[in-house]
């Protein structure tokens, strides 16, 4: 089974800036396609962006849209998410999730692995 480990959570003030990184294990990393995803407590998981197998193709929510980005580098086995202008309202666990068959989706369902999330907390 492929392993997920996200980083780079933090503690900000609004208008800051902080870069995630989730690590994929295996050798197969450049087939999935790969996303991110938060929680804020009491509240639902949501979509937060999403890229496919070669990064052709990417999709962000509108929350986030002009704010955040998404990238990989299937080299390093490694999808970030750059944010930036960062809101009160983004506080959140942010999860990293990966899908096998290289389709990216803006529901939780079709996505195959997660990993256990890194913290996110901006202060007004």
């Amino acid at each position: 089974q492929v392993q997920l480990v996200e980083s780079g959570g933090g503690l900000v003030q609004a208008g800051d800036s902080l870069r995630l990184s989730c690590a994929a294990s295996g050798r197969t990393f450049s087939s999935y396609a790969m996303g991110w995803f938060r929680q804020a407590p009491g509240k639902a998981r949501e979509f937060v962006a999403a890229i496919g197998r070669s990064g052709s193709i990417t999709k962000h929510a509108d929350s986030v849209k002009g704010r955040f980005t998404i990238s990989r580098d299937n080299a390093k086995n490694t999808v970030y998410l750059q944010m930036n202008s960062l809101k009160p309202e983004d506080t959140a666990v942010y999860y990293c999730a990966a899908e096998k068959g290289g389709y990216i989706s803006m529901t939780i369902v079709p996505w195959d692995y997660w990993g256990q999330g890194t913290q996110v907390t901006v202060s007004s």
